[in-house]
């Protein structure tokens, strides 16, 4: 059986008055109690803070200033170094000074080749001889004419003479003896003009036989016996003067402007593993509009190996100078140019500005911009924005 134990008006009527005075009482205390343990309790959690950061010596660090949560990175002091530059470029093989020989005279038919490619001659050689049987027979008419001229002076003299022997008898008059002194010096004018043309038909003939010019290393022939040659024929030879050869390097006009006359230069003709010493002895003096290049000639001497025309690449010595060297991980660029981020006092990273110059096995020399002592970062800088806190940490660490 169920019994409802509600307490009704009616019994809340017969509780005495100062029994529930008492109650009332009881319950106003208790609630005070527990506001003051958590006053109490407020008040000691605030000192105990306090304390904390009286005795850490600084003051509560807001939000915004912990760094225990800025990306570490590795930075680097390189200091400043000697670096051996040098530059490789592509070229290819030529004669330092070629010389096209070809024929002087009228020309005519080709007797005889006495010179081929891949010969050294000397100067004055003969290379080929062209047919001369018509040259030879004007020499020889030419030869009879300086005879007659002869007799004929030698006619008018005698002919002065005995005017002369004449005169001084009264037999002669001295208009005969002038016309006739104008008559021997005619006959010798003749035989000099006789004789000029004789030297000329000689060295028309002689100018038939093709000669080298100057001493040097054949690189081509151009003629076969039997062939007929003129004035028209072009080079029949071609030869290096001196056996002289030379690399024509392709360099952009940077490079250019970074090297100067006399440097040494290593050469490498395709297809060879061995390495020819050079000079560059002429810088070109302009430089390509469409292709911003120009050209280091670089001398060599005569070697087998060294075929004119033959690609090969050069390793020029382009000088030392004294920068400071960074892998290529630290060195980052964008349309402003080159830049790398330095690490300041504050473990701030700042974008620095900086000029690249050479690339070596080691890096990358930076020749403006940085004096070498500055906490550079090491990599990963392109994650980095300007200004960002973070962590250093030295790369040997």
């Amino acid at each position: 059986m169920n019994y409802a134990t509600t307490i009704t008006a009616e019994a809340q009527d017969d509780i005495p008055a100062d029994a529930l005075t008492r109650y009332q009482q009881q319950q106003g205390s208790s609630l005070g109690k527990k506001l003051l343990i958590v006053g109490g309790g407020l008040i000691a959690l605030l000192l105990a803070i306090g304390a904390y950061f009286a005795l850490a010596g600084g003051d509560p660090v807001g939000a915004g200033d912990d760094n225990s949560q800025a990306p570490v990175v590795t930075v680097i002091a390189p200091g400043r170094t000697s670096v051996s530059g040098t530059i490789e470029a592509p070229g290819t093989i030529a004669a330092r000074r070629p010389m096209p020989v070809g024929v002087v005279g009228e020309g005519g038919q080709v007797l005889s080749v006495r010179a081929d490619a891949g010969d050294w001659v000397g100067q004055g050689q003969v290379l080929a001889v062209i047919d001369r049987s018509v040259q030879t027979q004007q020499a020889a008419a030419q030869e009879a004419q300086i005879g007659v001229a002869r007799a004929d002076a030698e006619l008018a003299q005698s002919n002065l003479d005995r005017a002369l022997q004449l005169v001084e008898r009264g037999f002669i008059s001295k208009a005969e003896i002038d016309r006739l002194t104008a008559t021997r010096d005619s006959a010798i004018a003749r035989i000099r003009v006789a004789e000029a043309q004789l030297g000329e038909l000689r060295a028309r003939a002689a100018r038939l036989s093709v000669v080298a010019p100057a001493a040097g290393y054949i690189l081509e022939r151009n003629v076969e016996p039997g062939q007929t040659v003129g004035g028209g024929s072009g080079a029949l030879f071609t030869i290096a003067r001196g056996g002289e050869f030379e690399m024509l390097a392709d360099l952009g006009e940077t490079q250019l402007a970074s090297l100067s006359v006399g440097v040494s230069a290593d050469v490498v003709p395709a297809g060879s593993d061995k390495s020819f010493s050079g000079q560059v002895w002429q810088l070109s003096p302009i430089v390509n509009e469409r292709t911003r290049q120009g050209t280091a000639r670089i001398a060599l001497s005569y070697q087998p190996e060294l075929r004119p025309g033959g690609f090969a690449t050069a390793t020029i010595d382009s000088g030392t100078v004294t920068a400071t060297v960074l892998p290529e991980s630290a060195v980052l660029a964008d349309p402003k140019g080159s830049y790398v981020y330095v690490v300041n006092e504050d473990n701030e990273a700042i974008r620095t500005p900086v000029t690249t110059g050479m690339v070596t096995p080691q890096g990358i020399a930076i020749t403006g911009g940085l004096n070498g002592d500055e906490a550079i970062v090491l990599r990963a800088g392109g994650f980095l924005n300007p200004g960002e806190t973070v962590s250093p940490r030295r790369e040997e660490d």
